[in-house]
């Protein structure tokens, strides 16, 4: 079997909001399917946006974050921030980490890695 292509699927209550949301931290909405389903790119993921007719999400699948990188972690710290997205951040070992939600609370990260 071979693998010709992937996503990671994400539950959203509003796909609009959600849509902005990833676009604004980088992603490039490659196709929707009206308010049914949205695939959004970017170097390395594809994610595809489905909505849910209820007011939480199911978080059947366990937990889950999605990490980044990018070419200038600091730029990238100050644009979450101008964004008005809640920012905490982390230094361990492997890295500095700026650790943030989407609309619907799924967990998301920049990492300027030590290695």
């Amino acid at each position: 079997m071979k693998i010709k292509d992937s996503n990671i699927t994400i539950e959203v209550t509003d796909i609009e909001k959600s849509i902005l949301f990833y676009e604004s931290i980088g992603f490039t909405l490659k196709k929707r399917w009206n308010n049914h389903y949205a695939q959004l790119i970017a170097p390395g993921i594809a994610i595809g946006l489905h909505p849910t007719n209820e007011s939480k999400p199911q978080r059947n699948s366990g937990i889950l974050s999605i990490g980044f990188t990018s070419e200038d972690f600091e730029e990238t710290k100050k644009a979450l921030k101008q964004l008005g997205i809640n920012v905490i951040e982390r230094t361990e070992e492997g890295g500095d980490f700026l650790h943030f939600n989407d609309p619907d609370g799924t967990s998301l990260y920049f990492i300027h890695s030590k290695w």
